[in-house]
């Protein structure tokens, strides 16, 4: 009797094991690439680098751009975890260096987000992603990005039609002394409130430092407006912020997605941001992006 009960046991266990392993998300076997655009300044003649992870097959498929914010390594582990994340799911997938040494105001912005963007140029960013032999902008292009990046991903359909939809991660109307509502706040641009999901911290002090106010800098910027702490809308955009309580270090700030907050090393990350599948994690809101391509 006891060896049978130790037998069931034992192949309940099994069971269970390979539930579990199914569950798990399969990582897709994806190829590393390298490139370079003009870009990134306010004159557009410098060159910089692009990092990035497509699918390892023959197939052409729908692009994911992300950038950093303000003095951020390029290609640090947020962006080469979101590359990666996007390559998974069927995207040629890159991170691009730009001027990103200081914050400006709207005209630096529209600058730096148009040299990236350009459709119309040969030179940008956008150009060079489209013309690999594995892309296929006609599918569409969706962009991710964390502060100023995020602010030059909001402002990326003025000037590439082919945008679809944008996660911004800390995007705010003001920063500081950066007043930016002008170009990036709802109806100062050409994405729709619709194809936008912001994600921001209850005490970004870039929002203000508090709930009310980071939610009244999140209604600004998307458009949507709520009195909690969600404003995500049934098709996913809209905006949410994430809690103190819901971040391994208790510090739900700017940089809410590192561990220690915005004072640590930008490569280590939130457990819960790299790996969760709540609203307001890398995960869930890549996938909010996958909606809005052709494959």
């Amino acid at each position: 009797m006891f060896i049978r009960r130790h037998s069931l046991g034992a192949a309940i266990t099994r069971l269970i094991t390979a539930l579990l392993a199914l569950s798990l998300p399969v990582h897709a076997a994806t190829s590393d690439f390298t490139g370079s655009y003009k870009g990134g300044s306010t004159s557009c003649n410098t060159s910089y680098q692009i990092k990035g992870k497509e699918p390892a097959d023959t197939s052409r498929h729908p692009v994911f751009i992300y950038m950093v914010g303000t003095s951020d390594t390029y290609d640090n582990a947020q962006a080469m975890a979101a590359v990666q994340g996007m390559a998974d799911r069927g995207y040629v997938a890159a991170t691009i260096q730009y001027a990103n040494s200081a914050m400006g105001y709207c005209n630096t912005l529209s600058t730096r987000s148009k040299c990236v963007f350009d459709q119309s140029s040969a030179q940008s960013a956008v150009a060079a992603l489209c013309s690999r032999d594995q892309a296929d902008c006609s599918k569409g292009i969706v962009v991710g990005g964390f502060s100023q990046g995020a602010l030059l991903g909001i402002l990326s359909k003025n000037f590439d039609s082919r945008v679809e939809a944008v996660y911004a991660s800390g995007a705010h109307k003001n920063y500081i002394i950066y007043n930016v509502n002008a170009c990036v706040g709802n109806g100062n641009r050409v994405l729709p409130q619709n194809r936008l999901r912001v994600i921001n911290g209850e005490n970004d002090i870039y929002g203000g430092g508090t709930q009310s106010t980071v939610r009244a800098s999140s209604v600004a910027v998307s458009g949507y407006s709520c009195t909690g702490t969600s404003c995500l809308q049934p098709d996913g955009s809209g905006w949410r912020m994430v809690l103190k309580s819901e971040v391994q270090d208790g510090s739900a700030d700017h940089c809410y997605l590192r561990d220690k907050s915005c004072l640590s090393n930008q490569n280590n990350l939130d457990s819960g941001w790299l790996t969760g599948t709540a609203a307001w994690t890398l995960n869930a809101n890549l996938d909010w992006l996958t909606q809005f391509t052709a494959h």
